[in-house]
C-alpha cells in the first residue's frame, strides 16, 4: 500500500475523502460546510495534524525495526520489497480464487478435440465472479417479473405520476403558510376585522386617489356596486390589483409595490365595500358580476 500510494499522495487523498464526506453529510445550505461552520475547519486541521503525526510515527517505527534486523533478514526484506505486488503469493491466490485459472502445465488436459485452422480451444471453467453475477441477474429478473408483472407494482411512469400529484399537494399546503408566495389561484377572501381594517388602510394610502376613500369611484370605477369590468371575485380582484387593469386605460400593476399578503387584504376590503352605497357614486361600468 505504501508503494502504491506514497505519503505525499496518501495524506492528501485521505484528507480529501474525509473533506468530501463532511460536505456530503453536513447540511450547510448554499455555503460549504467548512465556511459556514468553523468547527469543521478546525476538525480538518486537527485531522491533518494527526495524519502527519501517524505517518511520522509509523516511519520511525519502521526504521527502528529495520535497524534491529540481521543482515540476512535485511537482504530478504529487500528482495521481498523488489517483487511487484502482482507477483506476490497473496495476489496470485486471490486471482486464482476469483478466476479459477488452471496452471499452464495443465493446459494439455483442458484441450478440446477440435481444431479451427490451427486455432485450438481450452475447456476452462467460467470465472466465479461471472457465474455469481449471472445467478444474481437471474434472481433479480425473477423478482422483478413477480413484482411488476404479477403483483402490479408501480412502474417508473406510475411513480412519476404519483410523485407529481404529491408535489402539487405539498406546494398547495406550503402556499397556505407562505403568504408572500400567494397568487390569484391560491388567494382566499379574508373576513377577520383586523385584516379588513389593514386592507382599508392600504386602500386609503394607495387606491383612494382614483377610487375615493369610500370606493365610490372617481378616475377609477365604482367598487361598491355589482358591476365589474374585469371580474368581482377575490381571485379576479387580486389579479387586477397585482397585474394592472386594461392596457392603456386601466390602473398600474401593484405587485412591485405591495406584497401578495397586502394585495389580499386590499382585495378583501374591496369585497367588503359591496352594498355600502357611497355618496354620489360613479355610474356603473362593466357587467353585473356573478360568482
Amino acid at each position: 500500500m505504501k508503494k502504491l500510494f506514497p505519503v505525499y499522495v496518501r495524506v492528501p487523498l485521505i484528507l480529501f475523502v474525509v473533506f468530501g464526506a463532511l460536505e456530503y453529510f453536513i447540511d450547510s445550505g448554499s455555503q460549504p460546510a467548512f465556511i459556514r461552520y468553523p468547527m469543521v475547519s478546525l476538525f480538518l486541521l486537527v485531522f491533518l495534524f494527526l495524519l502527519i503525526a501517524i505517518e511520522i510515527t509509523v516511519k520511525a517505527i519502521s526504521q527502528i525495526t529495520y535497524s534491529l534486523l540481521s543482515e540476512e533478514q535485511k537482504a530478504q526484506l529487500e528482495i521481498d520489497d523488489s517483487i511487484p505486488f502482482t507477483e506476490k503469493e497473496w495476489y496470485k491466490n486471490l486471482m486464482r480464487r476469483l478466476t479459477k485459472t488452471e496452471p499452464m502445465e495443465n493446459e494439455a488436459s483442458l484441450l478440446m478435440h477440435h481444431d479451427y485452422d490451427g486455432i485450438k480451444e481450452l475447456d476452462n471453467n467460467l470465472p466465479p465472479w461471472w457465474t455469481y453475477l449471472f445467478i444474481a441477474s437471474v434472481i433479480f429478473a425473477f423478482i422483478y417479473m413477480i413484482q411488476y408483472e404479477l403483483l402490479g407494482a408501480d412502474n417508473q411512469e406510475d411513480e412519476l405520476r404519483i410523485e407529481l400529484a404529491q408535489a402539487k399537494i405539498d406546494v398547495a399546503e406550503y402556499m397556505k403558510t407562505a403568504p408572500d408566495l400567494m397568487d390569484e389561484k391560491t388567494v382566499v377572501a379574508l373576513t377577520d376585522p383586523a385584516d379588513i381594517d389593514a386592507g382599508k388602510a392600504l386602500f386609503a394610502a394607495n387606491c383612494a386617489a382614483c377610487h375615493r376613500a369610500d370606493g365610490g369611484g372617481q378616475i377609477g370605477p365604482n367598487l361598491a356596486d355589482d358591476h365589474w369590468i374585469l371580474g368581482g371575485g377575490i381571485k379576479e380582484i387580486f389579479h387586477t390589483i397585482a397585474n394592472g387593469g386594461r392596457d392603456g386605460k386601466g390602473m398600474i400593476a401593484w405587485k412591485a409595490t405591495l406584497k401578495p399578503k397586502e394585495i389580499q387584504k386590499v382585495s378583501s376590503y374591496i369585497l367588503a365595500l359591496k352594498g355600502s352605497n357611497p355618496e354620489n357614486p360613479k355610474a356603473p361600468e362593466g357587467e353585473v358580476w356573478v360568482e
